[in-house]
């Protein structure tokens, strides 16, 4: 795939709408993490320095179409004029006639942060009308917020169609690699599973079964596959709805000789908290009123062995509670089995990109995509729609 990039217009004078993920976690007023906004200032310093006057505009939480104080661009604005090292004004909405006056007032390479746009219900509906207001002010548009890509929203979807439109230097990469791993990766491939839920990974799984050579399950995933092989998990997370799915997954991976290789052993713990009393216990018989938070040091070793022997892994969701200790030693000891191993290694963003990152160990994998779900369905070979919009040569 093969996109019109931000190198391929002159920017200068131009009025750019960029549209962005800084979607980042906030602590007392200030962003606790600035990954995505760091990842994205490449692109805009582009932009910038060709003379754009450029407007930003993000999401930011789950504000349902309505205003929420709490979710508000302005932190996200001063700590992206920090990296800068200028001033960036953030404005009070992201749409009408403070909009519009704000980015004409602009000196050439100047930048403001809009407000946040899902405070307006049209952007998660992609209505024609807000996609319209939301483009009325500027020239062009640029997005580079990869890991919206699978959305059809109004400010990545709709003002596509309305604008001439363009990939960012960070949309451009995701596509390149991740295009690397789903159409030639280094075999064996294999597709590291954890997170909290079943039933976000069961279209990847399914998906990715005929174009991998094994899966290795771990996080909560792992207890309803447990389930459907026949074992008591205590009280560990099982979505039981999805077994019979699951079983007959596992029956088509016999079939095609695909791996999927399951805990041996589990941390346990009656509730989810520091500090508990902890257990090693076997993965298939986890105690009544104990709960599975972590893979265990034989699963450890048995995942690493594998990964070391892989030519492409793509890891998606930590293996464990790694938020609350000691729920996260899983998690990091396959991290640093994954950076040590000769394969190429790819982290699909969200939580698992959250962990390498407090780990220190984000700069040692091969890649680490700012996607989390849209890494799964761009791999999976599902519609990207805010891809698909974007002019291609």
């Amino acid at each position: 795939m093969k996109l019109r990039t931000v190198r391929d217009f002159d920017p200068r004078g131009q009025k750019v709408l960029l549209r962005a993920d800084l979607n980042v976690p906030l602590a007392n007023g200030r962003v606790a993490d600035d990954g995505r906004i760091r990842a994205v200032v490449p692109t805009l310093r582009l932009l910038l320095e060709r003379g754009a006057r450029v407007a930003v505009l993000s999401h930011l939480g789950r504000p349902d179409g309505r205003v929420v104080g709490e979710l508000r661009m302005a932190p996200v604005a001063v700590r992206l004029g920090e990296l800068l090292g200028r001033g960036v004004p953030a404005l009070r909405d992201c749409v009408g006639g403070e909009v519009g006056r704000a980015v004409d007032a602009l000196p050439s390479g100047g930048a403001v942060v809009l407000e946040n746009v899902r405070f307006h219900a049209g952007e998660e509906e992609n209505d024609p009308g807000f996609a319209r207001e939301l483009a009325a002010p500027f020239d062009a548009f640029v997005n580079d917020a990869f890991a919206t890509a699978h959305r059809a929203h109004a400010s990545t979807v709709g003002v596509a169609r309305l604008l001439p439109s363009y990939a960012g230097l960070l949309m451009e990469r995701e596509v390149e690699v991740l295009s690397g791993v789903r159409d030639r990766p280094r075999r064996p491939y294999y597709v590291l599973v954890g997170g909290k839920k079943a039933k976000d990974k069961l279209g990847v799984l399914t998906d990715l079964l005929p174009k991998v050579d094994g899966f290795l399950v771990g996080g909560g995933v792992a207890f309803t596959f447990l389930v459907a092989q026949g074992h008591s998990v205590g009280k560990s997370v099982v979505d039981s709805s999805l077994v019979g799915a699951l079983r007959e997954l596992l029956g088509k991976a016999e079939e095609r000789g695909t791996t999927i290789l399951l805990p041996e052993d589990v941390v346990v713990a009656r509730e989810l908290a520091a500090g508990v009393e902890t257990r090693v216990v076997p993965a298939s018989a986890i105690p009544e009123g104990w709960m599975g938070l972590d893979i265990g040091p034989a699963t450890v070793g048995r995942f690493s062995e594998a990964v070391a022997g892989a030519g492409t892994v793509v890891w998606a969701g930590p293996l464990g509670a790694f938020e609350i200790p000691p729920f996260g030693a899983g998690t990091a000891a396959v991290a640093r089995a994954l950076v040590g191993s000769g394969a190429f290694t790819v982290v699909g963003g969200g939580e698992t990109g959250e962990a390498v990152e407090k780990l220190g160990l984000a700069d040692k994998f091969g890649y680490v995509s700012t996607g989390g779900g849209a890494t799964l369905d761009f791999l999976r070979g599902e519609p990207m729609p805010a891809l698909e919009v974007l002019g291609r040569s």
